[in-house]
């Protein structure tokens, strides 16, 4: 960073910034751990020698909060795979039924933004498409923080509510499902080739809230990769320039996940597994009614609390499902 000429480029400038502080966060982490551990030590001597209640009451809350925190550590060595400390793009698109999967999707919506929250990310939306009566028809959210693609990776799939339906009079109970996408932001260092004459871009009017120029030019952006059939929109910037940019980097990071979902089949196909990837992989259900309960079909996990999960308390599922791919 004191090197001449560090900021003349100022993306790049801020990639390594961004890079030493993940580094810096990972070391001062061990170092903390560390040191609570050498003074739980001393604690523990303190505590046998004098038998103090008071002490030992203390020992005991040190040591479990230590674990908690050795646990998210060994979670954040497990991150290590290219790109996992990249910034995350989620997208949601409800399945069928109606209003009914466009309200799930807000749910969901509502449940990530908050976990972003709780992990001190910041969420950009970069294309949102509303519900005729409710809800959303599909979002794209830029998740930004170090190691937001390696957590999020584990969301990848089909989330599946039942419950009582809000829109039903007859109170029936409903199954929606939504799948959420997750790709990492690809960086423009990162060389994924894109043919001109393999996409074609059109142009369309932002709809939503908007600023003086959102809603009066045509700015927002939509790219077809036409081998693939990928459709990204950005409609997020003001100018038009910025939003192709967005969508472009969108694009690259929808054809490298393709890549990597190839290389899985690949793999599955060598140890002779089946592995579904995309809509079929449900991996997740939200009971609402009979009984509350959100299950991960993944890993088993379990959690009686589904408030607490669509308040954002995801870190039990991203934990279980991260480990089970050691």
């Amino acid at each position: 960073m004191t090197a001449p000429g560090f900021w003349d480029d100022q993306q790049a400038a801020q990639a390594v910034i961004n890079e030493a502080n993940g580094l810096k966060s990972f070391v001062n982490s061990f170092e903390g751990i560390n040191n609570r551990y050498e003074d739980l030590e001393v604690t523990y001597e303190l505590a046998r020698e004098e038998n103090d209640p008071e002490l030992s009451d203390e020992l005991e809350e040190g040591i479990t909060a230590l674990k908690k925190d050795i646990s998210d550590f060994e979670l954040q060595m497990l991150l290590s795979e290219p790109y996992d400390a990249n910034n995350a793009i989620l997208e949601l698109h409800p399945g069928a039924g109606g209003t009914e999967s466009q309200d799930w999707a807000s749910m969901l919506l509502r449940m990530y933004q908050r976990w972003a929250d709780h992990k001190g990310y910041t969420v950009e939306t970069l294309d949102y498409l509303p519900g005729e009566e409710a809800g959303v028809k599909s979002v794209t959210l830029m998740i930004k923080g170090h190691n937001a693609y390696g957590y999020l990776k584990a969301e990848k799939g089909v989330h599946r509510l039942v419950r009582i339906s809000p829109f039903d009079s007859s109170g029936r109970r409903h199954t929606s499902f939504v799948s959420c996408d997750v790709t990492p932001e690809m960086t423009d260092d990162v060389d994924i080739e894109i043919r001109p004459e393999d996409i074609k871009v059109d142009t369309y009017r932002s709809s939503g809230a908007g600023g003086q120029h959102v809603n009066t030019t045509d700015s927002a952006v939509r790219i077809t990769h036409i081998p693939t059939n990928i459709v990204v929109t950005c409609q997020n910037e003001r100018s038009q320039i910025k939003n192709r940019e967005a969508a472009m980097k969108m694009l690259k990071s929808k054809l490298y996940q393709l890549e990597i979902e190839k290389q899985q089949q690949e793999l599955a196909e060598i140890r002779g597994e089946h592995k579904e990837i995309g809509w079929g992989s449900q991996i997740r259900s939200y009971v609402f009614h009979p009984y509350s309960m959100v299950k991960d079909h993944r890993t088993n996990v379990e959690v009686g609390n589904t408030q607490a999960v669509m308040d954002g308390d995801l870190d039990p599922f991203i934990d279980a499902y991260l480990r089970s791919q050691l």
